[in-house]
């Protein structure tokens, strides 16, 4: 697994942990700006692709992202929820397995 993947994830996970220890009301607002930028990106990057893609557009650029976050409900926690959403999206890359990527993209058998 290459640095900016492993570097990517570890963000990711973060941010995931961030949103989870806030309290309520604010966590069901951020959790619901999180969904919103994983629908961007299921919408940019649709739904068959790959962690190193996922990681390469997070380091490129997650300005817009962060501008969406904020744009619903985000605040100052709008970098909490954008790595968060980049979490839940990875989930669903074809070589994602169990908090790492498959070296092939088959499945285990």
């Amino acid at each position: 697994m290459s640095y900016a993947v492993e570097n990517a994830l570890y963000q990711w996970r973060e941010g995931e942990r961030r949103l989870a220890s806030t309290s309520e009301p604010a966590q069901a607002d951020l959790d619901t700006a999180a969904d919103v930028v994983v629908e961007e990106l299921r919408r940019r990057l649709g739904s068959s692709f790959l962690v190193d893609e996922l990681a390469d557009l997070y380091g490129r650029d997650t300005d817009w992202a962060l501008e969406l976050a904020r744009r619903n409900a985000a605040g100052t926690d709008a970098a909490s929820v954008v790595d968060a959403a980049f979490a839940r999206y990875v989930r669903e890359a074809k070589d994602y397995a169990g908090g790492r990527p498959r070296e092939t993209h088959e499945k285990p058998e």
